[in-house]
């Protein structure tokens, strides 16, 4: 860490070490905090690996597949963090987070199984009688301190959290000349690589639940809003405007990050949806027509390349959010085709002797499971933020006055 010079004098050598007792007060004092929570979180995890893991383990009550599924890598994470916690007892910081580095990798299996985890777990509490009354019993010991297994297994995830803060604090608290200051660096660096990977699991879990929930809500299954890569951002009703003098009809809309999902409400069941079109952004444009100023409300044009669509809203907030979305969704969407397109030209322009064949490669490529189950929700890449693309959601019951002589038996056309 280094230090501003100061001003000659004694005034100037009193001044800088004053700053130096104060960080040497908050390393102690993060330090201090750092040992006191290492120590109750593997008392935990102990918890877990003593009264579930081992116990389950020798009755046989889950076979080991399910057992693996629902603990994954926690013995081993207990096992890493037992190590550490000597290390940091003993004042070795650096050197704790040093040698617990190459393990990080136990919390990434562990981070990327947690959702499959909470599901099994779920799945045998309702079905398997003999765990459930297990796991009654075991949470019913003074040593748990009413706390659920449930609740137990997000530890892992919550202790990356306090990593994180904590190491940056320990950190920024010790000066560059110190020994440890390269390792707890190197610390710092990997727990937020793992902390990054945690925010990305959870936004993937969330768009899944979002796309499961807007699947739901459509009739039949023509119209597919499960897919690999597709990102939830807002839905709402907009008012649909003719080209030709036709009267004006409310609709409900779905944006995602490739398409825009018309859809109007059933007649026999007011709580579902039957989707109309679904337009394409890749090749899309979107202008405001009216809504520059502060009037109430204003219109939308969007151009498709074989639609031209005009949506109205009565609410100045929300036309401006929609464009927002629109215009953020579109230019991100092309703005990822360009990038493939020059990747496209790059790999066109090596020479042919540079090309690699392989002819005993089995071909690895599939086809998209549209209705993929969420352990695979994971390895999709989670996009830039969208600028105003916050999810947002309307219930249906919010419905607008629709006309009755609609027809029940639209199918989604995808243009």
């Amino acid at each position: 860490m280094s230090l501003s010079p100061g001003p000659s004098g004694p005034l100037g050598g009193t001044s800088i070490q004053e700053q130096r007792d104060r960080w040497e007060r908050k390393r102690s004092r993060t330090a201090r905090e750092l040992v006191q929570t290492e120590q109750r979180y593997c008392q935990q995890l102990e918890l877990v690996t003593t009264y579930f893991v081992g116990i389950l383990k020798a009755k046989g009550t889950l076979k080991q597949d399910i057992r693996e599924s629902i603990f994954s890598s926690i013995k081993a994470i207990h096992s890493v963090n037992q190590s550490l916690l000597v290390h940091l007892e003993n004042g070795y910081f650096g050197r704790g987070f040093d040698q617990m580095y190459p393990h990080l990798q136990l919390y990434n299996t562990y981070v990327d199984n947690i959702y499959n985890a909470n599901r099994v777990l779920g799945i045998q509490l309702k079905k398997n009688k003999p765990f459930r009354r297990f796991k009654k019993l075991q949470e019913a010991r003074p040593e748990f301190h009413n706390h659920k297994l449930e609740d137990l297994l997000q530890l892992p995830i919550q202790r990356i959290h306090q990593y994180k803060h904590l190491l940056q604090d320990l950190t920024a608290n010790t000066s560059s000349d110190n020994p440890e200051f390269p390792q707890l660096s190197r610390a710092v660096d990997a727990v937020n690589e793992v902390f990054q990977r945690i925010q990305n699991n959870t936004r993937c879990h969330e768009n899944h639940l979002q796309l499961c929930r807007v699947q739901k809500l459509l009739k039949g299954k023509k119209t597919k809003v499960l897919a690999e890569g597709r990102w939830y951002i807002r839905e709402g009703w907009l008012t649909v405007v003719p080209p030709k003098g036709a009267d004006a009809t409310p609709r409900m809309f779905f944006l995602f990050s490739d398409m825009l999902l018309q859809a109007k409400l059933q007649l026999t069941n007011r709580d579902k949806f039957e989707g109309q079109h679904a337009y394409p952004l890749q090749s899309c444009s979107v202008e405001k027509v009216f809504g520059h100023t502060r009037s109430q409300g204003g219109l939308l044009s969007l151009t498709f390349p074989k639609a031209k669509l005009l949506l109205m809203s009565c609410n100045q907030e929300d036309l401006n959010d929609w464009f927002q979305s629109l215009s953020s969704a579109i230019r991100h969407l092309q703005g990822r085709q360009t990038l493939v397109n020059q990747r496209d030209g790059e790999l066109c322009r090596k020479p042919l002797h540079s090309a690699v064949v392989c002819h005993n490669t089995p071909n690895t490529s599939r086809k998209r499971n549209m209705g993929s189950s969420e352990t695979s929700e994971h390895a999709q890449e989670p996009p830039v933020e969208l600028e105003g693309s916050t999810a947002k959601r309307m219930k249906p019951t919010n419905t607008p006055k629709h006309s009755s002589a609609e027809a029940s038996s639209s199918s989604c056309v995808i243009l």
